[in-house]
């Protein structure tokens, strides 16, 4: 599970010690995410699966993509799919995806880079796998989170960020057990690359055999620990998780998590991927890929969308296949 990770994380900045009166995140609840298929066929595990709407808040959907190690002529990807009313953030842990929209953004992102797209007021996109992956075959990680747009932005004009996995802040920790990547939002005073509408922070976290973390978290935001691979414990009570598993956290001002000493062959690490955000607290309605406040609008969105006013596929990738053809 490589992303982005430095060969000496000594010479990174660390995590302050937290303050003898800082309150360590009671665990809530933990659950385990189902497996299913996306797209075109490919596996993932459905993160948020029976959490409550209140305990997400701002944050709608989360897909772990793989792992997989695909054969030659399996990778797939999605077809030609609209979105409207939240944003959706793509990050590869292992492997390649293209992605291309209707509003002209798009491009290839590889280990550790993130494409983010706010779909806004509305668009046509479509991920897949490079021609050449689909020839060779090969590992697929990655994830996708979809973040809801508050009422006031919801019909923003779409906007696309393309990520670089090196534009990721880096930390550790005291002692250097761990590599802390900030995607987005601030940590310990390091911010991540990624603009947001809504104030969240989405971090990855590598932790080392027998290594604990005290991670600064904004008393203001939810918190959300997926497990992306490996073993370990969540909260001052060390409740058990591994891979698959989301921890909803309660009030207080920092995550305290830590890994097993002894790690599977093939995850010799913990990798968590940890989101929080300061909740919107609006109506949700979502059918599919609108994410709207009422059932007209979402009416509104289904009929614009058959109305072509989403937008249209661009010329040169019809016509409309699986998304197998020439790469952006």
């Amino acid at each position: 599970m490589p992303a982005i990770t430095v060969d000496n994380v000594l010479v990174l900045p660390r995590l302050p010690r937290l303050d003898e009166a800082a309150t360590i995140r009671p665990v809530r609840t933990v659950t385990t995410a189902p497996s299913g298929f996306e797209g075109e066929g490919f596996p993932v595990r459905r993160a948020f699966a029976g959490v409550s709407t209140t305990d997400l808040d701002p944050f709608i959907h989360l897909d772990q993509m793989g792992e997989v190690d695909y054969a030659p002529g399996e990778p797939k990807g999605t077809p030609w799919h609209p979105h409207r009313g939240f944003e959706t953030v793509t990050y590869i842990i292992d492997g390649v995806f293209d992605h291309q929209d209707s509003n002209g953004g798009g491009g290839t992102i590889t280990d550790g880079d993130t494409q983010w797209m706010t779909a806004g007021s509305g668009l046509l996109h479509i991920e897949a796998p490079p021609e050449h992956l689909v020839m060779s075959g090969g590992l697929f990680h990655g994830t996708q989170l979809w973040v809801n747009l508050p009422r006031s932005a919801k019909m923003n004009p779409p906007r696309y960020q393309d990520i670089r996995g090196r534009e990721s802040a880096l930390l550790t920790t005291p002692d250097g057990g761990a590599l802390i990547r900030v995607i987005a939002g601030e940590v310990a005073g390091h911010r991540g690359p990624g603009s947001t509408f809504t104030p969240i922070t989405i971090t990855h976290v590598t932790v080392q055999p027998g290594a604990q973390v005290d991670l600064p978290w904004r008393p203001d935001f939810n918190a959300l620990v997926y497990v992306l691979g490996g073993r370990g414990t969540v909260g001052t009570d060390r409740r058990p998780v591994r891979t698959g598993q989301l921890a909803v956290h309660g009030p207080g001002d920092a995550l305290r998590f830590s890994a097993d000493t002894s790690q599977d062959s093939n995850t010799p690490a913990l990798d968590l991927y940890i989101m929080g955000g300061q909740p919107i607290r609006e109506p949700v309605a979502q059918y599919g890929p609108f994410v709207m406040n009422t059932r007209d609008e979402l009416l509104k969105a289904f009929e614009d969308f058959q109305a072509g006013r989403l937008g249209v596929i661009p010329t040169e990738r019809l016509p409309h296949t699986g998304g197998q053809g020439a790469r952006p």
